[in-house]
């Protein structure tokens, strides 16, 4: 949980790096808070309620995927790889799992 809240902490904090462990915990805790928004959305029949923390996270995810691919040593422009169709998902993917780079990089030391 703590991952989670320190990326909130760090909502807008796009220089720096982030380890595996920080982006992955957090990717865990949005989708479980995403699937128990729809349920809950289709209980109280307001669909939205998903989309609208999807809104509220975005930053923050934007954030951490950059720092994440910081830690990688490439640029947060590489997040645009994800928009070419499927090839470009499994690319970005591949680099938000790959190690970081150990001690300092170009974008700093690794907290």
């Amino acid at each position: 949980m703590n991952y989670y809240l320190d990326v909130l902490r760090n909502y807008a904090g796009f220089s720096g790096r982030a380890q595996r462990s920080e982006y992955w915990m957090f990717t865990l805790f949005n989708l479980i808070a995403s699937v128990l928004l729809v349920i809950i959305g289709a209980v109280i029949h307001f669909p939205l309620l998903c989309g609208v923390y999807a809104l509220a996270v975005l930053v923050p995810a934007l954030a951490v995927a950059f720092r994440r691919l910081h830690d990688t040593d490439r640029s947060a422009a590489w997040i645009l790889i994800g928009l070419v169709p499927f090839i470009g998902a499994i690319i970005l993917l591949v680099f938000l799992c790959q190690e970081g780079t150990r001690g300092p990089n170009r974008y700093g030391q690794r907290a």
